[in-house]
This record gives C-alpha cells, structure tokens and sequence, in this order.
C-alpha cells in the first residue's frame, strides 16, 4: 500500500486559520484547505491508500485536544493513520499515553520549533523512554538557521538516537529542513527513518540525490506535507528531482508497511 506518511489536516473549525498560519511561518501558499475531506480526495487521486495524520500541541493546554482529534480521526476514517503528541510543559503525558495506546494510536508528533521547547530539553527524557517500546515518533527537524539556533536540528536528534537505541524515530524533510548537509553527516546511514516531505522545493538535486543514495533504502518514506503540497504533485516533483526510477519511488512511498506492521 502506498502511505503519505507527512500529512497534517485540522478541525474545521480551525482549518482556515492553521493554512493561514502555515502560509505566514514558511512564506507560500499552501495548495489545499488542510481538512480531512480534502486531504483524502487528494491522496484517493493520488493513488495512495493510506495517510499519516500529526497532530501537534504548540502549549501544553492543546495536549488533549489534539490528541482527542487524533483519535477521532483515526475511528472514523480507515485510511488514516493518526499521530498524537506531547508536550514538555504538560504534566500528565504518561496518562495521555495510556489513552493514546488503548486507542491503537501508533505514533507521536513533536514539532519543537512550532511548540516551544528544544529537542535536547531534559524534560522529554522520561516521555522517550516510557513511550519507545510502544510508540513511533515524527519530528519535525531543521529550519533556515544554524543548527545551534534552532530547537530541533539534526545533531539534537543524532544525540538523542545514540541516548535511546530502541527509539523508533521518524525525521521529517529528510532530516533537516534547510539543514541537509547537516543530515548527511549526523543521520543518514543510521537506523532512522527519513521523510521525504517538503524537500524538493528546496534542496540542490545533488544533495537530494546523495541523501537518499547513501540511506538504507527501506528508511526512505514518502511524505507530502499537505496542506503545503499536494501529494500527486509531491511524488511527482521527487520523483523528477531525484531522477527515480518508478520502482524506486514505489519503494519510497510503500516502506511505511514494514514500519506499521
């Protein structure tokens, strides 16, 4: 099955403010209207099958919420698979774990830049080793600044793998967004999975193209980041950067299976 494993869509009531708030942060226009209904029918065209949904709380007072949304999502849509989220600031995270499990929600969001804490905050500690044996996590990495500027960056997370062995650790855009030749030298060839969403706008074909050559190729996942793209035009646009073959793309947008499995 094909999986879009980097999608975000958001309660109707706040659909249109959060696009508005993505069109400020990164400086575009996002393609869709960041609702489920309209995230499905682009991903049904798209031929993929199934989506990853995160969810995230940018304080610690959105905890709930997102992760009620997160439930209600993944009950009532069969092709989504919904991530929940923590928050440093939130105190009872082990109960909000308990429930996320009991609702077979199988991952977790963190977005430190967008939630206000840093990913070497030692306040996570404790979160990564109850959650690591029963939860995969996606983090947002990287940004338009210098590593030791922002909150989460590839050699935050390298530090945090080599801390947690066991942690099943999703890095999204490749591992650093803007920050790609960072990721070649601290995560790719690691046990680490690496998304490819909201890359190829961005990052040089050679850089592209050395990333996903030098990781273990089922640790390459397909994901679009809608609402900023949509994901027929995200599989074609990698695919035609990185000059792929469809057998390879194929395998890109097929690895969540083993990770799900």
């Amino acid at each position: 099955m094909f999986t879009d494993i980097h999608t975000h869509a958001f309660h109707p009531k706040i659909a249109r403010h959060a696009v508005e708030h993505l069109n400020e942060a990164y400086q575009l226009d996002c393609v869709g209207e960041g609702t489920i209904a309209d995230l499905l029918l682009r991903e049904k065209r798209s031929g993929i099958g199934r989506c990853v949904v995160l969810c995230a709380a940018t304080t610690p007072g959105q905890v709930v919420p997102a992760n009620d949304y997160a439930v209600t999502l993944q009950r009532e849509h069969p092709e989504v698979t919904a991530f929940g989220t923590l928050h440093p600031g939130y105190e009872a995270w082990e109960s909000q774990l308990e429930r996320l499990k009991a609702a077979g929600i199988r991952g977790l969001k963190l977005h430190p830049d967008f939630q206000h804490f840093w990913l070497d905050d030692p306040r996570l500690l404790p979160m990564f080793e109850a959650a690591q044996d029963d939860f995969i996590f996606l983090f947002h990495i990287g940004d338009n600044v210098p590593p030791e500027k922002n909150p989460s960056c590839p050699y935050k997370l390298a530090a945090l793998l080599d801390r947690f062995p066991r942690l099943r650790c999703i890095a999204g855009h490749l591992g650093g967004y803007h920050q790609w030749e960072h990721s070649l030298k601290a995560l790719v060839g690691r046990d680490v999975w690496l998304d490819t969403s909201s890359c190829t706008p961005f990052i040089q074909p050679d850089l592209l193209k050395a990333i996903l050559h030098k990781h273990p190729q089922d640790r390459i996942l397909f994901g679009s980041d809608y609402p900023l793209y949509d994901p027929g035009d995200a599989m074609m646009h990698l695919q035609e950067k990185a000059e792929l073959g469809d057998a390879d793309l194929d395998r890109y947008c097929s690895n969540a299976d083993a990770l799900f499995a």
